[in-house]
Formats: C-alpha cells, sequence, structure tokens
C-alpha cells in the first residue's frame, strides 16, 4: 500500500533528499530517499531523478536502487542516461542497469545490449543479469509464475530482485525438499559454478535466500570466494534482507578487507547495520572515521550507524514490511 503525503510534505522530502550541504546527514536524506520511494507515485519518479548530480556515489546508486523497485517506466530515461554516463561512478552506472532489468520493459534490452563489452566488469555483468531477466520476465515460464501469484498472500521478500529464485522456490517460500541438506548443497555447487551463466546462479543465490537458514548462509558465504565484485555485493544485500546474525563473521570479514572492491564493502556494511547486533558496532564506527577508508564505504557505515541505532531503539524499525534493511520514513 502506498504511503499519501500532503503537497508540503511531498516539498520536504524533496527539499531534504537533494540537499547537498552538511547541515542535513546523509542518513536523513536516505530516509527521505526510502520514503519517497514507499509512495509509488511518479512524484516520486520525478523528485528522486533529480538527484544523479550529487557528488555521493552511494547516494547515487541508491536513487538508481529506489528508480527500479518503483517498476515504472517513466524512470527509463533517466536510467538510461545515467548508464550511458561512463564518467558516473561504475556502482552507479551498474545499478542503473539492474534498476532498468527490475522495471523490465524490452525496450530497455537493446540499450543494454550495447554495454555488454563496457570496460567495466560490474556494468557488463550487470547488463548481462538485467537483459535475461527482462527476456525470463517475458517467457511463458515467466508469464506463468507471475499468473500463478496469490495475491492474497505476502511473500517473504517484496523487493524486486535481479533475477527470480530457482524454480519451485519462486514464491519466497522454500519447501523441506529445497531447505534439506541436499538441496542446499546443489544449490551451493550452482552458486559457485563459474562456468555457469550469471542468470542461473543469481537464481540459486536467491533460492538460498528464501530459504534462509544458517546452513543457507553459510552457502551463500561460500559466495565470498568468487571474483566478481558484482555477485559479491548481491551476496551482502542479501544478508542485509535475510538479517542473520550468522552472517555477521562472513560479512565483517568482507567490511575489514581493504582490498576488497568498494561496492562489497559498502553493501557488507550496511547489511550490518540492518542486523545490528552489539559486536558490529565498534567495527562501524572505526571504519566510518578512518582516513584511509573509501568515501563510500565510510557513507554507508555512517548510514549503518544510523540503522543500527534505530533497531536497537524500540522507536522505529529499519528492516521493514518491504523486506529490505533499508529506512522507509523521515524522522
Amino acid at each position: 500500500m502506498a504511503i499519501v503525503v500532503s503537497p508540503s510534505e511531498l516539498q520536504s522530502l524533496e527539499d531534504c533528499l537533494l540537499n547537498k550541504s552538511q547541515d542535513v546527514a546523509l542518513h536523513t536524506r536516505f530516509r527521505a530517499l526510502f520514503t519517497l520511494k514507499a509512495l509509488k507515485s511518479e512524484d516520486a519518479v520525478r523528485i528522486i531523478s533529480k538527484g544523479f548530480d550529487d557528488p555521493s556515489a552511494l547516494l547515487k546508486h541508491e536513487l538508481a536502487y529506489c528508480l527500479g523497485q518503483l517498476k515504472k517506466p517513466s524512470a527509463l530515461p533517466t536510467l538510461e542516461a545515467v548508464l550511458r554516463n561512463t564518467s558516473e561512478d561504475p556502482m552507479v552506472r551498474h545499478e542503473a542497469a539492474e534498476a532498468m532489468g527490475a522495471i523490465s520493459d524490452p525496450s530497455s534490452v537493446p540499450v543494454l545490449k550495447e554495454f555488454l563489452n563496457d570496460s567495466e566488469r560490474s556494468v557488463r555483468e550487470t547488463c548481462e543479469i538485467a537483459i535475461d531477466k527482462i527476456e525470463w520476465d517475458n517467457s511463458e515460464e515467466g508469464k506463468r509464475h507471475y499468473a500463478s501469484l496469490n495475491e492474497s498472500e505476502i511473500p517473504t521478500y517484496t523487493s524486486i530482485d535481479p533475477a527470480p529464485a530457482t524454480s519451485g522456490l519462486l514464491s519466497g517460500k522454500a519447501n523441506p525438499e529445497d531447505a534439506s541438506e541436499e538441496g542446499i548443497e546443489r544449490l551451493r555447487k550452482e552458486l559457485v559454478d563459474t562456468s555457469l551463466p550469471l542468470f542461473r546462479r543469481y537464481r540459486a543465490m536467491f533460492a538460498l535466500r528464501n530459504i534462509g537458514t544458517p546452513a543457507a548462509v553459510d552457502a551463500l558465504a561460500s559466495g565470498f570466494s568468487d571474483d566478481s565484485a558484482l555477485f559479491k555485493h548481491e551476496i551482502a544485500f542479501i544478508f542485509g534482507q535475510l538479517l542473520s546474525p550468522h552472517s555477521v563473521p562472513a560479512l565483517l570479514q568482507v567490511l575489514k578487507n581493504s582490498s576488497e572492491s568498494d561496492m562489497v564493502r559498502h553493501e557488507a556494511a550496511e547489511a550490518l547495520g540492518g542486523i545490528a547486533t552489539p559486536e558490529v558496532l565498534p567495527h562501524l564506527r572505526e571504519w566510518m572515521n578512518r582516513e584511509d577508508a573509501p568515501r563510500v564505504v565510510r557513507e554507508s557505515c555512517q548510514v549503518a550507524i544510523d540503522m543500527w541505532e534505530y533497531e536497537n531503539s524500540g522507536e522505529f524499525q529499519y528492516a521493514n514490511a518491504l523486506g529490505e534493511s533499508r529506512p522507509i520514513t523521515v524522522a
């Protein structure tokens, strides 16, 4: 259900999101962004699309993510422009491509194909997956899946994922056979098999998310040995959805690894903020204040600390009904 706000409230959200001065903390702007996302409106598309001249790659990455989750074709021109801007941070361009896949309009396929040979690996891999998702969504299998969804059943995760879970786990509910030791091991092998297309490996990844047991978390964590930053960043994002304390050691190892890609470490930081167990806070504070840490890591830790504090305040939960470890309101 969309949130309804007054014109003055909408203007306040816009002013907050687009305020580049240090008078408004980044985490406060994040809350404005995810409130706009929850509006599910064309006004939200219009306002969010204005933010791509910001100096923060982290914020622009989240802007692109939210436009994709809104699933409105009106966002496609903005997302295409971001993807085409080769001077933009690759993390932002990748998220724009992924958002195009989330919107899943067949008209995006020719644009995405233009970047299958992009100089940035994360961009070309994202375009590959986005094309496969759009084609799957419009296939007979995809159409049968969407037609069979029971609208009265609230799914475990309502995010628009880059790939559907492996067949049998599409609804976000795992059956006992899939969650068995043998089923998890089969999915783990698909997850780490680099000879398989990325789209298929992502399907195994989201199937493991839907199982969500400690054994499934361990299987997902094995994917952190991959050499694709895109692949690893998606695992960290999934851990932020699962909110399983069992994933904390693997996420801390990623955050503390200075040789790891910024986009992976940033996602690990935000996942840790959502999980919000006591032992993660000192690490988030350390990396927020380390001068040698990349900006996107420092900023992600800042946002994650805000998430941690709210999760432990009892007043407001960042982990919201959308199944995402993300803020949905302005304090």
